[in-house]
């Protein structure tokens, strides 16, 4: 691990709060690593060696506090600092973890910049304790003082003596530095100097046990070169500080490379970034561009292939961006090589100087992405990714390096969200959108919590009787200023924050406890089934079928009342894990159907290995049909109501709105149907009325 780059380890069962964290701590510099559980905590720990951990307190089979007990068995609060993760109304927990040697807590919802403080102030005390431990060896090799600078000061005559190598480090020659303290201090740059003097005075004063400080001093040549200063004081016997001895160590290139491809890093990418929009201001002509590069599917790469694979995966994207770029005359130089760096992640930043027009921008962000297209070779393996980018323009507004890295940043979201592997030039619009989506994902947050989603019913009816013989859950969100939501509105936010875990098993259970309501309190109806949608993510959930068992033990209502709708899609991303998913959940009693048949694989050569119930139409393929015109939809139903027919499925046919289209499917031995033909999707109360009248149509 590289000694600029401290590791965390993020334990939360929950995706959401884990990756936003993880992602947060990443771009201040960390390197993460990040698990959903607690199980073999400690063997993962050995395996990969982290500074500090951040723990959960609350989460299924393994707690927060026994995994803390676990460590803690192995590990001193020195050698892995552990911080807890709880809520604000844990505090019975804080204290037993407390008592078991947690070194710290935070509380949800996470205050970042407290996290950040508490964080780095176990990891300075980590730091400071392992410094101690190795200070023998330190300052013997200082003694030596072959490649670092040395410097002695007595503090009672407050003067310095500086090593000829000390001078050299800054380019001047042995004379040219006088033996005052100044010399050094007056030469650290104005955003260090009061935080170096107080690390002076901290250790003068005994607060801490030695003195350590990273910052830059200006070398004669008039740029800033980042120097590791430590030292170490000599005390009186009343505990006056007498004298300061220790060495300075040049870290400039170790703290401005990414350590593992070698590329510049944040911070030396956005020193070259603050002085072109300075130079920028002074040449209104003058055009320049920031690339944000993302890689697709990253995630998962490193997921199923390892961590290994996955940085050999970033070390050879770095390679080909760099490629690309020396390959070209349409990007400028400059100077020091800094065109391509790595943020963290697989986040890559490309500054692109004195442009003709924002098509240059546009022709490198197309070679940049033909570039990584093909295949890697990793370990073995032929791996392939893409990289989505979202392109800055300079413009006088700019004052900052953060704010044109914010719209790059927001540009490269755009180009995922439609799609990814593609590139998205920023403009105003586009802020305004996401910071939409933005606000749209905080109140999906707090939605569930403050009450504002429903489920509403549509009735499924009996095409033969034309009786009701089931109901659909369709799930709605009061939206407190925009109204009444449909799922096409927040669903697919819901999907990409991991939230739909949450919603779509309250959307279950709401739908199970009013089922078994209904049952209970209309005879008429002891055979009625819930028909409800589960997502991809619901889907693949290691204990899906145990938490619904649970669920209607609880209610009282036997597993033939529910149906499970799948899509096409959630089904064929892994057929053969599905069919032995499918399998379990149907042994058990439960339905299943495919929702929207038709429009995603349909994959006829598997649709016959899946232990399926019932296929749902789409309604795309029944609107039109029995008006007498031409309906290609309608050919592709009578295609598929056969074919079921003789895999022994039923079909519900959806969006049904006429008696024409009734009669229709009536005649193709269609069995069901739904839409607003029969009724429109309807609030609990009034699904309950609608009952109570046991309609026919």
């Amino acid at each position: 691990m590289n000694s600029q780059t401290s590791r965390l380890l993020v334990v939360d069962d929950n995706e959401m709060n884990r990756d936003m964290l993880a992602r947060r701590l990443e771009r201040k510099g960390y390197e993460i690593v990040a698990v959903d559980s607690a199980r073999q905590l400690l063997q993962r720990v050995k395996d990969t060696p982290v500074d500090l951990v951040l723990l959960d307190i609350e989460m299924p089979e393994i707690s927060g506090l026994d995994a803390l007990k676990t460590l803690r068995e192995a590990y001193s609060p020195i050698e892995l600092p552990i911080i807890m993760v709880t809520a604000k109304n844990q505090s019975d927990d804080v204290v037993k973890a407390l008592d078991l040697g947690a070194n710290d807590y935070v509380t949800k919802p996470i205050d970042f910049a407290v996290a950040l403080a508490r964080i780095g102030t176990q990891l300075s005390h980590k730091r400071a304790q392992e410094a101690l431990r190795e200070s023998e060896e330190r300052y013997a090799l200082a003694a030596r003082g072959a490649n670092d600078g040395l410097w002695d000061w007595d503090l009672e005559a407050n003067t310095v003596y500086f090593s000829p190598r000390w001078k050299t480090m800054l380019g001047y020659e042995d004379g040219e530095i006088q033996d005052k303290p100044e010399e050094w201090l007056s030469r650290i740059h104005d955003a260090d100097r009061d935080r170096v003097k107080e690390e002076i005075a901290a250790h003068q004063k005994a607060s801490t046990l030695h003195f350590e400080s990273e910052h830059r001093v200006l070398h004669k040549d008039g740029t800033f070169r980042w120097m590791l200063s430590r030292g170490l004081a000599v005390h009186d016997a009343s505990g006056k500080a007498l004298r300061m001895a220790g060495w300075q160590t040049d870290v400039t290139e170790g703290k401005v490379s990414d350590p593992l491809t070698g590329l510049p890093n944040r911070l030396l990418f956005t020193d070259r970034l603050g002085r072109l929009i300075k130079h920028a201001k002074r040449r209104k002509d003058y055009q320049f561009s920031v690339l944000f590069l993302d890689l697709d599917g990253f995630k998962m790469i490193n997921d199923s292939l390892g961590h290994l694979v996955g940085d050999q995966l970033l070390m050879g994207v770095a390679t080909r961006l760099e490629k690309c770029l020396r390959a070209t005359d349409t990007v400028a130089r400059l100077g020091q090589g800094c065109i391509v760096a790595r943020l963290g992640g697989d986040e890559f930043t490309i500054l692109l100087d004195d442009l003709k027009d924002a098509n240059d921008a546009r022709q490198a962000a197309d070679r940049l992405m033909k570039a990584v297209t093909a295949p890697f070779i990793l370990d073995g393996k032929e791996v392939f990714t893409s990289v989505s980018i979202g392109i800055a323009l300079s413009n006088s507004s700019y004052d900052e390096p953060e704010e044109i890295l914010r719209d790059a940043d927001t540009a490269m979201y755009r180009a995922k969200s439609l799609g990814k592997a593609r590139y998205e030039i920023f403009d105003a619009d586009m802020r305004a959108s996401v910071m939409a989506r933005l606000q749209l994902e905080m109140d999906l947050r707090r939605a569930l919590e403050r009450g504002e989603f429903s489920n509403f019913y549509q009735p499924i009816v009996s095409l033969a009787t034309g009786e009701i013989v089931g109901f659909e859950a369709l799930l709605r969100w009061e939206h407190p200023t925009r109204g009444q939501l449909s799922p096409q509105e927040f669903i697919s936010v819901a999907e990409e924050t991991g939230f739909i875990r949450e919603l779509g098993w309250w959307n279950l259970r709401e739908a199970c406890r009013q089922m078994s309501e209904w049952r209970t309190k209309y005879d008429a109806y002891s055979d009625l089934t819930m028909s409800v949608n589960l997502s991809p993510k619901q889907f693949l959930q290691p204990n899906l079928l145990e938490d619904i068992q649970s669920l209607l033990l609880e209610l009282g209502l036997p597993p033939t009342a529910l149906k499970l709708e799948l899509t096409e899609s959630t089904v064929m991303g892994d057929p053969s894990s599905a069919i032995e998913m499918l399998e379990q959940i149907k042994a058990f009693g439960i339905s299943l159907a495919i929702d929207d048949f038709g429009t995603g694989y349909s994959s006829l050569s598997y649709l016959h290995r899946f232990p399926l119930d019932t296929l749902k139409i789409d309604r795309s393929f029944i609107s039109g049909m029995g008006d007498g015109k031409e309906n290609g939809g309608a050919e592709i139903a009578r295609t598929i109501l056969p074919m079921a027919s003789n895999l022994h499925l039923d079909v519900v046919a959806e969006g049904v709105e006429t008696s024409e289209q009734v009669a229709m499917l009536k005649k193709l031995h269609c069995k069901y149907g739904q839409g607003y033909y029969f009724s429109k999707p309807l609030s609990a109360d009034e699904a309950g009325l609608l009952l109570a009248e046991q309609p026919t149509w």
